[in-house]
């Protein structure tokens, strides 16, 4: 799993790209967790990402979470069908605020 995370005005965007699974969840939720201090509505774009598993579900909706606690907007853009499988699964499609491009959700 590899990352990148970059600033564009008020809004980090996190790109994480490989397996987002046991393994890697507990890197995400470090990523997602050092990014959010910096008191910016975060986008993660998951446009390199292959498979999602119940822990890196977890990881994301921990960092929704905290996003929202703190009044600040999390977005998931570039979802690929097999991640959104796995959303929808678990119901959260409904739960998260998903943008199918990294460009619209930074419009939002």
């Amino acid at each position: 799993m590899k990352h990148e995370v970059w600033t564009e005005k008020d809004t980090v965007i996190i790109s994480f790209s490989g397996d987002i699974d046991l393994e890697f969840s507990g890197d995400v939720r470090t990523i997602l967790k050092e990014s959010a201090p910096q008191g910016r509505s975060i986008v993660v774009d998951m446009s390199g990402v292959e498979l999602i598993d119940s822990s890196g579900i977890a990881s994301l909706l921990e960092a929704f979470q905290n996003a929202h606690k703190k009044g600040k907007n999390f977005t998931i853009a570039s979802i690929k069908p097999p991640v959104m499988r796995v959303l929808k699964l678990a119901r959260l499609e409904t739960v998260f605020e998903i943008e199918e491009t990294l460009e619209d959700a930074l419009k939002r």
